[in-house]
């Protein structure tokens, strides 16, 4: 018997179903509300690390994930020239035959995640979002946008880093803050001869690249920016075309066309990060993902430890009897390690913005790494 029968999600990103997922697993009945009507994640393209794929073996993805996304080992790190100063390794996950890492577009993920959600059972509503939430002792009362109202055992808020539902409920959490840094994202075709991630570093910018299928790739870069600012979309594809021009290695010229390409969907996003104290609950409400532990993405790691906490909130719902217990226990396997990701992507973007210590970047991304790779 599980520590509670209904339970509503609020948010349909990767956290939120993954939580879905796995409590349908438990037996749980779910429903899950996602103000989207078309269900539709923005971005390009995700680098995933060994853990991610773990965790997507964990809830039966794995195989459906390697139909259309890609997996590899280890990543490259040059110069800007092209040379070729190191081979980071990505650890093999313990407890798992996964790769070490791997790419998809964020949409076919997000695809791949939101028919495992429904073929689970879950009740899914979509362009529906509260209206209203009331937590009682033994229930939480839950009015939505639509004019009707529902019941539950638990609402588990996972509606992203603006979270609504953590500036009612957590009213001292100050919001994001941008840090200094902006990421360039775009979809290209992927070179034959690219079969892992590479990364080139430049003084204050960072260029990667990763394999997301057969056929396509997605570039990244991390630019310095000292203050947030507004960049007309307009003119994106010239700068990105730019800053591509800064690399001097023939693979990345090569490509500079493609920055002009309608089918580069280029996205521009300032970068910030969040980590609340724990608990993450107030009372009968739970928050999970980045509404309470949002990152930048220096770790590759953002989806990986929503989608984990998804999962180990599911497996502990299901195996405790006390609702108490089942998020005590949540919050002693999740808050380490997604500080962790946060405080270490964060001190990595740092290092990047001041020009400092590379063995200490090299560090943090090794110990990252191999402590990622240990069990949830």
């Amino acid at each position: 018997m599980s520590a509670v029968n209904k339970v509503l999600v609020i948010g349909g990103g990767f956290s939120g179903m993954a939580a879905a997922i796995q409590m349908r697993k438990g037996g749980i009945e779910v429903d899950l509300i996602e103000i989207d009507p078309e269900w539709c994640p923005l971005g390009a393209g995700i680098t995933i690390n060994g853990a991610t794929l773990r965790a997507l073996e964990t809830l039966g993805l794995y195989d459906e994930f390697l139909e259309t996304g890609f997996v590899s080992d280890g990543v490259d790190i040059c110069t800007a020239s092209g040379q070729l100063v190191a081979t980071l390794p990505t650890p093999q996950p313990l407890g798992s035959n996964v790769a070490g890492g791997g790419g998809a577009m964020r949409p076919e993920l997000a695809r791949i995640m939101a028919k495992a959600t429904r073929d689970s059972g879950v009740d899914v509503r979509l362009g529906c979002t509260f209206s209203d939430v009331t937590i009682n002792s033994d229930h939480v009362d839950v009015s939505f946008s639509d004019g009707s109202s529902a019941s539950y055992d638990l609402v588990v808020g996972a509606d992203g880093v603006h979270s609504s539902l953590r500036e009612r409920f957590f009213p001292e959490i100050k919001k994001p803050e941008y840090i200094g840094q902006g990421v360039w994202r775009a979809v290209m075709t992927r070179p034959a001869k690219l079969e892992r991630p590479c990364m080139w570093l430049a003084e204050h910018l960072k260029l990667g690249i990763n394999p997301v299928s057969q056929t396509q790739m997605y570039m990244f870069i991390t630019e310095d920016r000292p203050t947030k600012e507004y960049i007309d979309p307009t003119t994106w594809p010239d700068v990105f075309a730019e800053l591509m021009s800064r690399f001097s290695d023939p693979m990345i010229t090569d490509l500079i066309p493609q920055a002009h390409a309608a089918t580069a969907n280029i996205d521009y996003r300032p970068l910030a990060n969040l980590l609340v104290p724990t608990p993450w609950n107030r009372g009968r409400l739970v928050m999970i993902g980045d509404t309470v532990a949002a990152t930048t993405p220096h770790l590759a790691s953002g989806a990986g430890i929503g989608i984990e906490s998804g999962i180990v909130l599911g497996e502990e719902l299901a195996s405790n009897t006390d609702l108490q217990v089942a998020l005590d226990r949540f919050h002693e396997r999740r808050w380490e390690r997604c500080r962790m990701v946060v405080e270490n992507s964060g001190r990595l973007c740092q290092i990047e913005i001041d020009g400092g210590d590379k063995a200490e970047h090299a560090s943090i991304m090794k110990t990252s790494m191999m402590t990622l790779a240990q069990p949830i």
